[in-house]
């Protein structure tokens, strides 16, 4: 039986306060991360005993199976005998919370008790204080597990996340000179969530004129309608944020009227402080801070977008990032904390698939459910700066939660900046920087001074927090699935039409790979936020592909195979009539995954680019039940002939693999969003776009009855309303071209036997629990 042993390393700090810097040398001398190294041992043969462990509980997940390139490391090699880091946190999951229960388990072991986060989880820190602790540390941790009321000892490895910035720039302006107003409100005791007044336009905080992005002075005279909505009077009251990155400074003269303490944390040295180190590198989540909150009309810097909303920070960078230090942070105080801005993720190299973890995954699922009294947390992320690479936020699990908002970049000009990487996962698009001769996003900076030089997706994502935090003062009724629809309901195509790639969807809304459903409108967003009505609830259907022999299906060299799935929309339970999101989840191994190519074609004609070629990506393993997500299908019919195509454009004939199985699950509702949206009939109205050319159609149906009919429909007497029904449709709309139908093959589509031949489906109700049966079903039953 293998023990393990433990070992401690100390990190040397420089923060910024004085008295907190000393206070963390001294802790760090009581208190040190645990870590643990295997005794020496046969590499090989240890090698080997790990792989088959971790690839047991990749199958066992608790939701989809996503195979993390960080967390096997591009560096495990039996030849060289590099192996992953060591395990970074230790954390201790009860049966449930207790936690006095934790504090005496932790003496027991000559350690000490931190950070308690998903109710009953626990950071685990060495203890090297108090009498007796050389004993005590003698016993070895694994008989924690012993105990009946501990549930699990995790030791958590670190993963590689990366900010998104696409390049360090120096502060352009100095240290802020504070005048006396400036300093009385530093000292002043503001009341949390009062309703101060709007300032007038213009304000007079010396960078407002650079923010050409709230003021007009995009190419085109665009921006994103941000003082529409300030002049209704709605500036982010009573809304909290939280920038989750490597600390805010919560004393900087633009931030500190607007900080909340209530929003902000150090996971990485186990402390309330989120103040980031001195020291040149952590100066990110601190600029992200301002561009959602900086105070307006105080004659420092710029002017936030949600300039009375209250800010805080997490500090869960600046250190080793594991699953647990990420569930942590999404858990900070979910029923306080609106919105979640995280502007960084997996590397984005264009060559690494990654995502959220198990403890990640489930405080993102917690913070919807759970979250703002059962409203859910707000989840906005930044969507990778891979593009240079050919990198595709398809690859981060973070962008294709259904559970999060994916923001792109535009540039000033309105076109694609270098470094955006294209999916069909993102949402929407704020503005950002290009190249270093056109303006980029004005902010705060550390050590208490500005900058007019924050840059990539990282710049995108706290303006949209800021946007979402203007429609929830509007209308704080609003839930997670809400804001998604009047995000993406409101986005302006208008702007960035220039840009090749766009088409439309079988509902009528513009759509892109590179800019989601548009440019946000800040002032569209108040004004149907203002309007709208709760969402029914969401339901989910799932759909499993079975292959014909050979199973799996051998694939090599350049190759493109349709499989064709038939849906009812799961009519005779749970109906999904009405889509939201679309995950695919499929199984591929192949000699160089970048060479691999997906997209997916949806009865009403729309076709999504699941995956681009990514030629950085050399992996030989493909990928394990990854879960692809399309938001381009939105509103759509879900009933008829789906077909996901998957292609290869490898030039060697060597080059192979199989493809195992594919899974679709559709999320969406049986009645429309909105009592007064189109109900779906035949496909004979027209559209009309509205004159002022801002936001997106509404939700009614397009065309003039070119979808072909297959068997009298498809679909049967399922279809319902005169509708066309299920049939494959003769041609798909995509940017002023008609793509023709890729040929059947002879594969058949089946619906799997286990429920009565009908689809799985599930309700928003339970939706989680059933969720983790039927994927644990898939799982066990279809490894490869």
């Amino acid at each position: 039986m293998l023990k393990w042993q433990c070992h401690s390393r100390n990190k040397e700090q420089n923060r910024q306060k004085p008295e907190k810097q000393q206070q963390r040398l001294e802790d760090q001398q009581a208190h040190r991360l645990l870590y643990f190294r295997l005794p020496n041992i046969s590499k090989p043969f240890l090698h080997r005993q790990l792989y088959i462990l971790l690839n047991i509980l990749l199958l066992l997940h608790i939701t989809i199976g996503i195979a993390h390139d960080s967390l096997f490391c591009s560096n495990f090699d039996d030849k060289t005998g590099q192996i992953c880091a060591e395990p970074s946190h230790t954390i201790l999951k009860l049966v449930k919370r207790d936690d006095r229960l934790a504090e005496q388990i932790a003496q027991e072991h000559g350690m000490v008790v931190k950070t308690p986060f998903l109710d009953s989880h626990y950071f685990l820190l060495e203890d090297n204080t108090g009498a007796g602790v050389n004993r005590r540390r003698k016993r070895s941790i694994e008989s924690i597990r012993d105990r009946p009321e501990v549930a699990d000892l995790i030791l958590d490895r670190p993963r590689r996340r990366v900010k998104r910035d696409y390049i360090e720039m120096p502060s352009l302006i100095g240290p802020v000179e504070e005048n006396q107003s400036v300093r009385e409100r530093r000292q002043a005791q503001t009341t949390f969530f009062e309703r101060r007044p709007v300032p007038k336009l213009p304000f007079p905080d010396p960078l407002y004129p650079d923010q050409w992005y709230l003021i007009g002075r995009a190419v085109g005279g665009f921006d994103m309608n941000v003082r529409e909505a300030w002049l209704m009077g709605y500036a982010g009251r009573n809304v909290s944020i939280s920038i989750l990155d490597d600390g805010i400074q919560r004393d900087h003269p633009d931030l500190i009227q607007n900080y909340d303490p209530y929003a902000s944390t150090d996971i990485n040295d186990h402390d309330p402080d989120p103040t980031p180190q001195n020291n040149g590198d952590n100066k990110h989540g601190t600029r992200c801070a301002g561009e959602v909150a900086a105070v307006a009309g105080n004659d420092v810097c710029g002017v936030g977008v949600a300039f009375l909303s209250k800010i805080g920070g997490v500090r869960m960078l600046d250190g080793p990032v594991s699953d647990s230090v990420e569930a942590a942070s999404l858990n900070l105080n979910q029923q306080h904390i609106d919105i979640y801005s995280a502007s960084w993720g997996p590397e984005d190299d264009g060559k690494t698939f990654d995502g959220p973890g198990n403890l990640a995954q489930e405080a993102f699922y917690r913070g919807i459910k759970q979250g703002r009294g059962g409203k859910g947390n707000i989840f906005v992320w930044a969507s990778g700066n891979g593009g240079s690479r050919q990198d595709s936020c398809s690859a981060d699990g973070y962008t294709t939660s259904i559970y999060t908002l994916s923001i792109s970049s535009a540039t000033y000009d309105n076109h694609k900046p270098w470094y955006l990487e294209e999916c069909p996962s993102s949402i929407a698009t704020t503005y950002s920087s290009a190249n270093i001769n056109q303006p980029a996003i004005v902010t705060v900076d550390v050590p208490i001074g500005c900058t007019k030089m924050h840059t990539g997706t990282s710049a995108s994502a706290p303006l949209a927090a800021g946007i979402i935090a203007l429609a929830l003062e509007a209308n704080p009724s609003l839930t997670w699935r809400d804001m998604q629809h009047i995000v993406l309901r409101t986005a302006n195509p208008n702007p960035l039409l220039n840009n090749p790639g766009w088409s439309i969807n079988g509902v009528g809304r513009r759509i892109s790979n590179k800019f989601g459903y548009g440019l946000m409108d800040a002032g569209a967003l108040v004004k149907l936020a203002r309007v709208w009505q709760t969402v029914p609830e969401q339901h989910m259907c799932t759909y499993e592909y079975i292959l014909d022999a050979p199973r799996p299906r051998p694939i090599t060299g350049r190759f493109a195979l349709n499989f064709s799935l038939e849906v009812t929309g799961c009519s005779q339970g749970l109906p999904v009539l009405y889509v939201e999101h679309i995950q695919i989840i499929t199984t591929i191994r192949f000699g160089k995954r970048g060479d691999l190519k997906l997209t997916l074609f949806s009865p009403m004609g729309t076709r999504s680019v699941l995956l681009p070629p990514r030629p950085q990506d050399y992996n030989q393993n493909g990928f394990h039940k990854w879960p692809f997500l399309t938001v381009q299908m939105w509103g759509e019919d879900p009933r008829g002939i789906w077909t996901l195509l998957v292609e290869s454009i490898s030039t060697n004939v060597n080059v192979g693999g199989i493809f195992s199985d594919w899974t679709m699950l559709l999320y969406g509702t049986e009645e429309p969003a909105q009592p007064s949206d189109q109900r779906y009939g035949p496909y004979t109205q027209t559209f009309h776009r509205p004159t002022s050319g801002i936001g997106q159609p509404s939700n009614t149906q397009v065309g003039g009855g070119n979808n072909k009919r297959i068997n009298g429909g498809g679909g049967g007497g399922n279809a319902g309303g005169g509708r066309t029904g299920g049939g494959w449709p003769g041609w798909f709309t995509g940017a002023g071209t008609a793509n023709r139908v890729p040929p059947q093959n002879s594969l058949k589509k089946h619906f799997n036997n286990n429920n009565g031949g009908a689809p799985h489906q599930f309700s928003s109700n339970n939706i989680f629990g059933n969720f983790i049966r039927h994927l644990s079903r898939i799982v066990n039953s279809r490894r490869d």
